[in-house]
């Protein structure tokens, strides 16, 4: 059976995973401009694997992003991808996000399948050639995928996750994931602090990602530029991006995350089919 919801607002609070609980308390949140510079050139440009042309130019929406669940096992967690969406919207200003029932009006799809068919459906999505190529490179336990234009606008992006994993490893997939369809695309070993690095687990969206995200999502960063356009920029980027992490983490930013929209600062509304792979498509996943 496949079931899709769409989830107007926000969600109560609940009891958080204690393994998640644990990482927050012990997370770091103070960083340099330097740090989270260097995260960001070694997220934001490269990718896990990628087929077709290289080149090193940032990626990203320049549209409404809208998620649409595409649920084909259990337990029932489209809810919790919808409130995974509400997060991320709480904490990314300029990315206009949401969860919709509408397939026809997404441009990411999050497919959640039983962990034994998790291969089948990389195979069913991506072609066996590329689904080999995949399954020897990256060994995945969830995927990303992402299709751009030749402008490097993310038109595209797929998720599969696997549904049946227990509740730590299903949220540290699915905010990795979901975070990575919208453009920081590759994991790096030598960023201790971020997500996007296989010897790191988290759980919840981290204060670190939080800055790589907002400086991706800058309207001053554009789709296509390079590393030299966007080291430009960073100066007067850094200030603005650290007023509005601050606030989102904020008691007020907290309130919107537990069930309160403080701002409504994208006038957000929860609104073509699964995302169509073509030769720029470039794939990440979590080990």
């Amino acid at each position: 059976m496949t079931a899709a919801i769409a989830i107007n607002g926000f969600f109560p609070a609940q009891a958080e995973n204690s393994a998640i609980s644990m990482r927050r308390a012990a997370e770091r949140t103070s960083f340099s401009n330097e740090e989270i510079r260097d995260g960001l050139l070694k997220t934001a440009f490269r990718a896990e694997l990628q087929f077709g042309r290289h080149e090193e130019r940032i990626r990203k929406f320049d549209e409404a992003v809208r998620v649409f669940v595409d649920n084909h096992g259990a337990p029932a967690r489209t809810a919790d991808i919808a409130a995974i969406v509400n997060d991320i919207h709480a904490r990314v200003h300029h990315l206009d996000v949401a969860v919709t029932a509408d397939r026809k009006n997404a441009n990411v799809v999050v497919i959640l399948v039983p962990r034994r068919d998790f291969a089948r459906t990389i195979r069913s999505r991506y072609g066996e050639s590329a689904a080999n190529k995949i399954q020897k490179s990256l060994h995945p336990e969830c995927l990303s995928g992402i299709a751009k234009d030749e402008t490097y606008r993310i038109r595209r992006a797929e998720v599969i996750l696997p549904v049946d994993a227990d509740e730590f490893q299903f949220y540290d997939c699915a905010y990795e994931e979901l975070l990575q369809s919208l453009g920081l695309i590759n994991d790096d070993s030598s960023v201790p602090w971020t997500m996007f690095n296989d010897d790191v687990q988290m759980g919840f969206f981290d204060v670190y990602d939080q800055y790589l995200v907002n400086i991706l999502y800058d309207p001053r960063i554009l789709p296509g530029m390079t590393k030299g356009e966007v080291d430009t920029l960073l100066p007067d980027i850094f200030p603005t991006v650290r007023a509005w992490v601050a606030h989102a983490n904020s008691a007020k930013g907290e309130s919107a995350r537990d069930g309160v929209d403080v701002d409504k600062r994208n006038g957000a509304a929860p609104s073509t089919a699964s995302a169509v792979y073509s030769q720029y498509t470039e794939a990440q996943r979590r080990r």
